[in-house]
């Protein structure tokens, strides 16, 4: 009998929560690594360690970066040619991503280690939280081809129709850290390194599982060939992992202008250098939480969407985002009543603060964080352009929040507000964002090709 490949066949629904729910525990798992450090941290150290990983953050940031433009343009690419029946040349793109993602983590670690200090002075860190990024940063940077491997390597997985298998690399790895930050901060009190040196293990073990499953893929077989660098497979990935990997660099330069500001403007306000990074970086991970959630479903969607999209079937397409999309919006609703409604409790959770610090949390999660209820169109639908081979569309929109309208806003208005301008040019770029995002959705679902597909 012919094998039917059931990206094509299976209810979209089902298809959905097959691939996005794992996916889903998988990046709630993978945003533990952060969270369970700031937990440790803000409850061993304080203020001054919870802004040091926030200085720190844009490193892991470019570790992100790099996994996403091979892990989710190679699982694609892989996609796409499965989708076309070119399934002689679809292991190749496996083969090339695992090993560059690997050597851009080699790259990035000599980096790191080499130019530690300058890179967080950079980075904006105030001279009183200097000391403890330094410690941080120096042993974390160890895990760095371990983070982009089990990252990216977990988006090929899926690709091979083993999602459940990218769940278990992520849970494995943030549940050893969790496990040992208890034990190395508490019971050893090593403080910073052990938070880190917790961190790196956990990566080491999640690096190492995502290389054992893409050796023995399930839908294809892997040959030492496969592994060999070819310039028109990594072109290929490169040009479909662009709009994710942009996203993440611009989300990492927004970081970075972003502790400077606040430690320029904080300066100048009742709340000093510190607590506002410190605060920020909290808030930070924190929607990455709510974020674990939109990117899972964006993620899920992109082997539903390549291979439709490849095999010409584009009512199914239509169908899986608009599920997708409706999804995300019940899940942003809720995220924005949480973030609303109860923040004191939440950042109360990461240690204990001044009246200026708990004021200053308040106040960033309600008015940055205000069109939360609108921050799932950006994943979902730029991961979509992606997914389908439009990488430039989905370049694009991942830039739309980040560089094109919350940068310039993030340099002009603190001129005029001081550091609540800060805060309010998230809500601006958010609503901007969220504007462009429907314009550029509506203009795809009404081209031609989905409207025969309606009528079908």
């Amino acid at each position: 009998m012919q094998y039917k490949n059931p990206l094509g066949e299976k209810q979209v629904g089902e298809l959905l929560a097959q691939f996005a729910i794992p996916s889903i525990i998988a990046m709630l798992v993978s945003s533990l690594y952060n969270i369970v450090d700031q937990f440790f941290i803000g409850r061993s150290i304080g203020e001054l360690g919870n802004a040091a990983t926030n200085i720190a953050f844009p490193l892991s940031i470019s570790c992100v970066a790099v996994a996403l433009l091979f892990g989710i343009g190679g699982s694609s690419a892989f996609n796409i040619a499965e989708g076309e029946g070119k399934g002689k040349i679809a292991p190749y793109y496996m083969g090339n991503a695992a090993v560059v993602m690997m050597l851009g983590g080699i790259v990035l670690t000599l980096i790191t280690e080499l130019f530690t200090g300058g890179l967080l002075n950079f980075f904006g860190s105030p001279a009183k939280v200097l000391p403890y990024a330094l410690t941080y940063t120096k042993v974390v940077g160890f895990g760095f081809p371990f983070l982009i491997i089990a990252t990216g390597g977990g988006h090929l997985v899926r690709a091979d129709g083993r999602p459940k298998m990218t769940m278990i690399i992520n849970m494995t790895g943030a549940l050893l850290n969790v496990v040992l930050d208890a034990l190395f901060v508490f019971v050893f009190q090593w403080g910073m390194a052990g938070a880190a040196l917790a961190t790196v293990i956990g990566q080491v073990v999640s690096g190492c599982m995502a290389i054992y499953f893409l050796i023995h893929a399930k839908s294809v077989t892997i040959t030492l060939d496969h592994f060999k660098i070819q310039s028109r497979y990594v072109g290929r990935i490169v040009s479909l992992g662009m709009a994710p990997c942009t996203n993440q660099l611009a989300m990492m330069v927004l970081q970075i202008v972003m502790n400077k500001s606040l430690k320029y403007y904080g300066s100048m306000s009742v709340y000093g250098d510190s607590i506002p990074i410190a605060c920020a970086g909290i808030i930070t991970k924190v929607n990455q939480v709510f974020f674990a959630f939109i990117i899972g479903i964006s993620q899920g969607l992109q082997p539903i969407v390549s291979f439709n999209y490849g095999a010409r079937n584009y009512k199914r397409v239509k169908e899986a985002v608009l599920l997708a999309s409706k999804i995300g919006f019940g899940l942003s609703v809720v995220a924005f009543c949480l973030f609303h409604f109860a923040p004191r409790q939440i950042i109360a959770i990461f240690g204990e603060g001044s009246k200026e610090y708990y004021d200053f949390a308040v106040n960033y999660f309600k008015i940055f964080l205000f069109f939360t209820f609108l921050n799932f169109l950006q994943p979902i639908v730029s991961n979509l352009f992606t997914a389908i081979g439009k990488p430039k569309v989905g370049m694009f929109l991942s830039l739309t929040r980040q560089i094109l309208y919350l940068l310039p806003l993030m340099l002009i208005l603190p001129v005029f507000m001081g550091i609540h301008g800060i805060m309010y040019s998230g809500a601006v770029a958010d609503a901007l964002a969220g504007v462009t995002t429907i314009v550029m959705l509506i203009r795809e679902l009404s081209r031609d090709e989905y409207k025969a597909s309606d009528n079908s």
